[in-house]
């Protein structure tokens, strides 16, 4: 882990804790306030307590605003970092575009000899792209269940055992062998 990473995460670890100890003494505080109100304490003694009450409010307030300056900066990163992904990915699929479509037309080749049915072919291509069936299912507005008997049959009909196998199918020959 980087440092400032590590430093953010420390900082915002000691805020939490530091805003759990100011709600523990604000809690307390209150409590020990009321008891003694009824009890007729002095009043000097009152005060000194709400000037606590207030130190402890304001603890609260100036942690819970640091732990979320903190946690802001992280979304912000987070939302940095992901614009930068998209932004990679969207330069690759313009880059590969031909590539993308002659591998998508080959695939479906394939879906049609092994006498795929159109919504085995379109439940092929989306476990393809990493779809699990729940998704699968949402989309295309159909049951999990529905999706799993697609599924079964898409490995059936194709000989392999699985989402792994019929992936590796497809790409087995596009990878470079590994050399030793």
């Amino acid at each position: 882990m980087a440092f400032n990473e590590q430093f953010s995460s420390d900082n915002k670890r000691l805020s939490l804790w530091a805003i759990v100890l100011s709600a523990l003494v604000f809690v307390l505080i209150t409590l020990d306030i009321t008891g003694d109100y009824r009890e007729g304490v002095p009043w000097i003694h009152l005060l000194v307590e709400v000037l606590i009450l207030a130190l402890s409010l304001a603890s609260l307030i100036y942690f819970g605003w640091h732990y979320y300056q903190l946690a802001q900066a992280k979304i912000d990163v987070l939302k940095q970092d992901l614009a930068l992904a998209n932004q990679q990915a969207r330069q690759w699929r313009e880059a590969n575009r031909e590539l993308i479509a002659g591998m998508a037309m080959q695939i479906q080749k394939q879906f049609n000899t092994w006498n795929l049915t159109r919504a085995e072919a379109e439940v092929g291509m989306l476990m393809l792209k990493g779809l699990s069936h729940v998704q699968i299912a949402r989309m295309r507005n159909t049951s999990e269940r529905t999706i799993r008997d697609q599924a079964r049959a898409i490995y059936r009909k194709s000989g392999v055992a699985g989402r792994s196998e019929l992936s590796a199918f497809f790409l087995e020959d596009l990878l470079l062998p590994h050399h030793q």
